[in-house]
């Protein structure tokens, strides 16, 4: 796709036949529709008709030899936010791909005033290639390629084009960076293993000139991560500890934020196995690290104020006679000894390495890890929200209003040490699973034991909303969250 500004003043410059897109709220439609009816000649019957509901469409056609050969009606409800706007612009191009024409025009004119028209075209950028993404990537029959529109242009006030100019290239940016998650996230084991993970981190570190080290299990063996050799010793394919490293280049001061993510890249629950209802998703235990490695590449193509690491502990958790065993003792890189309870709590395992090795090598200024760690966050929230769990009230005040803005909201639970006793253990510094009770609570303090009491820490439970139904694919897929909410953070943080 090729997007383009066109000056207010100047709408004849774009293609010759075109479609009008026109978003609308239900606020002063009906005066809105009797001006396009009488402008275009409409039938009166879209005022019964069409009512602007959130992602309503409706598209009507025009007199013959008119440049607007179509007018695309497309409803945000009440309100206009670019959120609902995205949302409803993706559903339309990809539902609609082959009728919405060669050349769309999305005209902003009838939006109030107060709605940043420069946001709407960054969200129309992001949402129209989005819609490109095809799953079907393994598919040999009957594929067919699908027709999206060429040109999209924003008729826009000529003062406004070079701010709009870079809302495109960061809608662009974030599109292409979420279309790189949806493939990790979707390929199944076969497809993507630890190793094929780190090499597709050095790849794009060297497409986007960011720094990455991979270090393979003897290297792990040697420093001491423990936890990750613990959880990978089941598994045929060698656990990998990958360390992403973007600074941006600046003599001012920047802040350094820490990322770590669960890499579990298939998880069948271990010796505590699960059942097989339901167990193909488990390629999704990797969506954490996916969401990191989604957010260095982003940080990175937006040349963001900012020093950014990222770590990536991965391994599969699989079965077999060398896997770990229920009331197994591990060593950590923390030092910590960790009793096995459950080796279906494999994530937080990994994740305890991760944690110590960011906090003792690089010591962020703040430190997030994101993870599908729990059932149990599922449970307390749904498929809405991540569950987020802190001490620093800033730091969780900053991820609620950036979850707001994206669309990629949080929900703090408390970690209180009420919930210590949980996961006590009579046999070592701490056990891994603390039982059905406050799962997600148990967890993220699980995961506090071994940031070393880091004043900025946050983890991040996104085990509801990182794969999950949608109208782009008929099964469970990848959503790609993680990667908007923390780009939008970072850039809040650097403003």
């Amino acid at each position: 796709m090729n997007f383009q500004l066109i000056a207010s003043t100047n709408e004849q410059a774009f293609a010759q036949k075109h479609s009008l897109l026109i978003p609308l709220t239900s606020k002063n439609l009906e005066e809105i529709l009797l001006s396009l009816i009488a402008r275009f000649g409409l039938s009166a019957t879209i005022l019964q008709d069409f009512k602007a509901g959130a992602e309503e469409a409706m598209i009507l056609y025009t007199p013959p030899n008119e440049a607007v050969e179509k007018i695309i009606l497309l409803g945000l409800g009440e309100f206009a936010t670019a959120e609902g706007l995205r949302k409803a612009m993706r559903l339309l191009v990809y539902k609609q791909k082959e009728k919405l024409g060669k050349n769309i025009l999305i005209d902003f004119g009838n939006l109030p005033e107060e709605v940043s028209k420069i946001t709407l075209v960054e969200a129309c950028t992001n949402a129209a290639l989005l819609a490109t993404y095809d799953i079907a990537k393994f598919k040999n029959k009957d594929k067919q390629v699908a027709i999206f529109s060429e040109n999209i242009a924003f008729l826009l006030p000529s003062e406004m084009h070079t701010l709009a100019q870079k809302a495109i290239q960061k809608g662009e940016i974030i599109a292409s960076t979420q279309q790189h998650i949806f493939d990790l996230v979707n390929l199944p084991v076969n497809r993507l293993n630890s190793l094929q993970l780190a090499e597709f981190m050095e790849k794009i570190g060297k497409e986007y000139s960011f720094g990455v080290r991979v270090m393979h299990l003897a290297e792990i063996k040697q420093l001491g991560m423990g936890g990750l050799v613990a959880i990978n010793q089941g598994s045929d394919t060698p656990a990998t500890f990958t360390v992403m490293e973007y600074k941006a280049n600046t003599t001012q001061p920047l802040k350094k934020v820490g990322l770590v993510g669960k890499g579990v890249t298939f998880d069948t629950g271990g010796i505590s196995i699960k059942t097989s209802d339901g167990m193909w998703q488990m390629k999704c235990d990797m969506a954490g690290a996916a969401a990191v490695i989604g957010t260095m590449e982003a940080v990175a193509r937006l040349q963001l104020p900012v020093h950014l690491i990222a770590v990536v502990p991965s391994t599969d958790n699989m079965v077999s006679g060398r896997a770990i065993c229920p009331g197994d003792i591990v060593n950590t890189y923390a030092g910590l000894t960790i009793e096995i309870e459950d080796t279906d709590a494999e994530g937080r395992v990994i994740l305890a390495d991760g944690l110590a090795y960011i906090k003792k090598n690089f010591e962020p200024d703040v430190l997030i890890d994101l993870a599908t760690l729990t059932g149990a966050a599922v449970i307390a929230l749904g498929y809405n929200a991540a569950a987020l769990f802190t001490h620093n009230d800033e730091l969780a005040e900053q991820l609620a209003k950036a979850g707001i803005q994206t669309d990629e909201r949080v929900w703090r639970l408390p970690l209180w040490d009420d919930y210590d006793k949980y996961i006590k253990s009579d046999m070592a510094d701490v056990k891994n699973y603390g039982g059905k009770t406050a799962g997600a609570i148990t967890a993220a303090k699980f995961l506090e034991k071994f940031t070393d009491k880091h004043p900025a820490w946050v983890h991040l439970d996104i085990a509801g909303v990182a794969f999950g139904e949608s109208p782009f694919s008929g099964a469970r897929s990848a959503t790609a969250y993680g990667v908007r909410l923390l780009v939008e953070y970072i850039t809040n943080l650097t403003a």
